[in-house]
């Protein structure tokens, strides 16, 4: 079929200009300065939205419902991550007597860098997911032959593409499915840890508010006693030494007072922190230190963190990439198929010319042996990663269990014993030396007796409260701990096309 210069040159001009429109329709550009939302990734040939306003909201993508089971507040949630820059912080919604460890929690949520960034990795790796399942964009050029020689010159167009066999890109998708579903299990166990920390600081802030509270009580009875030692000393039926010990131990605790606002603002700047907020101006807690905890059937609750710790459920897709990660390397070798398509004129004879060319390597030297005795090691380090959890939840488990079980111990022996005796003896007592009938030093020791029990019962019940989050928490802490990053990217696309 003889195909005119004139022709060929319209029909060259109409197929690259269509190839690059194609492009431009087939694969909108993305704009990475902003987020984008990558919806659920399925079929093969999904392409992602276009850019959303830096402000909106983004949603992780989901896996089949067969191969990810989210708690429920992941699943719905949509996780914000906006830049740093755009972090806004609410007024914190308090009760008439203070701040709620609710508030701080639900202010942690939004504003924690870890959780924020822990949720960028999550799509990130989502994204790559996409990613890695593109084919190859064809290849469109113009060829000539023999220019030199007038009058016998070809002039040839031609197409060429790359055809992936052995179903590599959807085992590529595979492989980055379950990391990002690891990473947004991680995402769930930052919140836990995050949660879990705040609600620690709060604990031993609430701790501190609280023992100010009984030291300015205290006070009050320790200078009534220093009135009671002048008063007997203007009498003398006293001496100045009782006066200055009074006064000597007003002192001590007026030390002890000072330590503990100490101890509260260092809590306050802690449990700031945590939150995402550090600039947050310290104030009042409102709150309960008793959890109104009962005693726990310590296997039951190994139990439960064997089938809800989302730690335990990262480690386990980490497993099913891994795995998918080996069937993939398995099939490298199988040869992709490279055609070439040519279509053109000679001017020699005034024909038209087509040619066509059809390609693939030999996996000869390359059998891609290391990378699948790799990928069966990284297969195996997997499975006793997730065995190491287990074990560390047992051994974490272990030492909380042994903290709750004991401040529940101490926190009911001072409420029914040791608060009651102390206080009974204080009054005793100082009515005893009123009426001259106690020596003013065992006077100062049922003083120091009653603040001593009162202080040790704080110290139980903050013990008590931070072990019982700490078993809320699923045994997760480390709210302002590094981020893990993404560690697969797009290399898998490469491989696939580089056949080497």
């Amino acid at each position: 079929m003889a195909i005119s210069k004139k022709t060929f040159q319209m029909f060259l001009i109409a197929a690259i200009g269509g190839a690059g429109l194609a492009g431009c329709v087939s694969d909108r550009a993305r704009d990475y300065s902003s987020l984008v939302e990558v919806p659920p990734v399925q079929p093969a040939e999904v392409e992602p939205k276009t850019s959303i306003a830096k402000d909106s909201t983004v949603t992780l993508p989901t896996l089949p419902a067969d191969d990810l089971q989210l708690v429920s507040h992941l699943q719905d949630a949509d996780i914000e991550l906006a830049s740093a820059e755009s972090i806004h912080i609410p007024d914190v919604p308090s009760e008439a007597n203070g701040i709620t460890l609710k508030a701080i929690q639900d202010l942690a949520l939004l504003n924690n860098p870890s959780v924020r960034a822990m949720s960028a990795t999550a799509q990130a790796e989502s994204d790559y997911q996409y990613q890695v399942g593109r084919k190859a964009n064809p290849e469109v050029g113009y060829m000539a032959v023999q220019l030199a020689d007038q009058g016998t010159d070809q002039h040839l167009l031609y197409v060429e593409r790359e055809f992936v066999t052995g179903g590599k890109l959807q085992l590529n998708q595979n492989v980055l499915g379950h990391s990002a579903e690891a990473f947004r299990w991680d995402v769930e166990s930052q919140r836990y840890r995050v949660l879990t920390d705040v609600r620690l600081k709060f604990t031993q802030a609430l701790v501190a508010q609280r023992q100010m509270e009984l030291i300015d009580g205290f006070s009050g009875v320790l200078e009534k006693g220093i009135d009671l030692a002048q008063r007997r000393l203007n009498a003398k039926e006293g001496t100045q030494t009782d006066l200055l010990q009074s006064r000597i131990q007003l002192n001590e605790v007026e030390v002890m007072r000072q330590q503990a606002e100490y101890r509260w603002k260092a809590a306050w700047q802690e449990m700031a922190a945590a939150a995402g907020v550090p600039d947050m101006a310290p104030t009042r807690l409102a709150g309960e230190l008793d959890p109104k905890a009962g005693q726990l059937a310590w296997d039951d609750v190994y139990g439960n963190l064997l089938s809800s710790s989302p730690e335990l459920r990262a480690a386990e897709s980490r497993v099913r990439l891994a795995q998918c990660n080996l069937s993939r390397q398995e099939v490298q070798t199988i040869p992709n198929v490279t055609a070439n398509l040519q279509s053109g004129v000679d001017n020699a004879t005034g024909s038209g010319l087509i040619q066509l060319q059809v390609g693939a390597p030999i996996p000869v030297y390359n059998k891609n042996r290391g990378n699948v005795s790799a990928a069966y090691n990284e297969f195996s380090r997997a499975t006793h990663e997730v065995k190491r959890i287990e074990m560390s939840l047992k051994s974490r488990l272990a030492q909380v269990s042994q903290e709750y079980d004991s401040a529940k111990f101490a926190v009911q022996r001072y409420e029914e014993q040791i608060l009651p005796m102390a206080k009974e003896t204080l009054d005793l007592a100082e009515q005893a030396y009123g009426a001259g009938e106690y020596s003013f030093i065992q006077t100062l020791i049922a003083r120091r007796t009653y603040f001593d029990t009162n202080i040790g019962y704080l110290n139980s019940l903050g013990n008590l409260a931070q072990a019982h989050a700490k078993v809320d928490g699923l045994l997760l802490t480390g709210a302002l701990d590094p981020s893990t990053s993404t560690n697969l990217g797009d290399g898998l696309r490469g491989q696939t096309f580089s056949q080497q």
